[in-house]
């Protein structure tokens, strides 16, 4: 999947940049892997300010602001968790975007509540965040690829709709001669 991000992230690039908004990223499952995609374009530094990785409850409390309560009604495995990271990480790393991934990757670690390969992902702004949950498990590996490439193709939803983009197939083309 490393060619699909790289897609992704080019896609990022052009309306990160041409809107001169900024992004950042709080992971805890992903274990920085949204953030590489992400910097892989040259480029994105003009954008992309940094990123956390979560992957204690103490981190997510201290660093990302989730409350304590949050995570004891909800499980770090939970939508509001990972909306509330994200909000988290745009206020204390001052950014207009966030990219927050939380679950049970595996090989180990799930419960019948939040079987391996659960996994919730949020992307969008403070207030107004959009989210997606995986359930599949296929193995450490590729749950956490699969993680990366939907929190990627997420967060283009959002800039997406944030930034309308002109659809160039209805561009006329000159005739052929």
């Amino acid at each position: 999947m490393q060619f699909e991000n790289k897609v992704l992230s080019k896609e990022i690039l052009f309306i990160l940049y041409e809107s001169g908004k900024t992004l950042s990223t709080a992971e805890s499952c992903t274990s920085g892997k949204v953030a590489e995609s992400i910097t892989l374009m040259p480029g994105a530094s003009a954008y992309f300010t940094g990123g956390i990785v979560a992957y204690s409850e103490e981190v997510k409390k201290s660093l990302l602001n989730v409350p304590e309560e949050l995570i004891e009604e909800k499980t770090v495995v939970s939508e509001e968790v990972a909306i509330s990271m994200a909000e988290g990480v745009c206020e204390v790393l001052n950014t207009d975007y966030a990219i927050a991934t939380t679950g049970v990757a595996g090989p180990g670690g799930g419960t019948p509540e939040h079987p391996v390969g659960t996994i919730w992902i949020a992307a969008g702004k403070k207030g107004e965040m959009k989210t997606v949950k995986l359930t599949e498990n296929d193995g450490r590996d590729i749950n956490v690829s699969r993680a990366t490439f939907r929190a990627l193709q997420l967060l283009l939803e959002v800039l997406k709709e944030d930034f309308p983009q002109p659809d160039l197939s209805e561009v006329p083309t000159p005739e052929a001669k």
